[in-house]
C-alpha cells in the first residue's frame, strides 16, 4: 500500500466559483482506475497545538496498491487535467508519500 497524502494552500482571493472548480477537480482524482480509496478534507477543529500544521486548505488522501499504481495515477490524464486546470488556484503543494 501507498498513500500519497497532499496538500494545498488555496489562494485567499479565489472566487466562490473558483473554489467550487477545485473541488470539482480534486474530487475527479477518485475516478483514477489505480486509485484504491481518496479522502478530501479541511483542517479539523482540534485543539491547537505546536505539532499540527492547520494552514493548508485542503488535504487529498489516495491509497494506491504499490509505487506502480502511484506512477500510473501521476501520468493519469484526469491527474494531468486536474493539475493544468487549477494550477493556479493554489500558492503551496507539499506531499507526503508513505510505504
Amino acid at each position: 500500500m501507498l498513500v500519497h497524502s497532499v496538500f494545498f494552500w488555496l489562494k485567499p482571493d479565489l472566487t466562490p466559483e473558483q473554489r467550487a472548480d477545485f473541488e470539482r477537480g480534486v474530487a475527479t482524482l477518485a475516478t483514477i482506475s489505480s486509485v484504491e480509496k481518496v479522502y478530501i478534507g479541511k483542517p479539523a477543529k482540534t485543539e491547537k497545538r505546536p505539532v499540527i500544521d492547520d494552514t493548508y486548505s485542503c488535504a487529498l488522501t489516495v491509497l494506491l496498491k504499490d509505487v506502480a499504481a502511484h506512477d500510473a495515477y501521476q501520468v493519469d490524464p484526469i491527474h494531468l487535467k486536474f493539475v493544468a486546470d487549477c494550477k493556479d488556484y493554489w500558492t503551496r503543494v507539499q506531499i507526503y508519500d508513505a510505504e
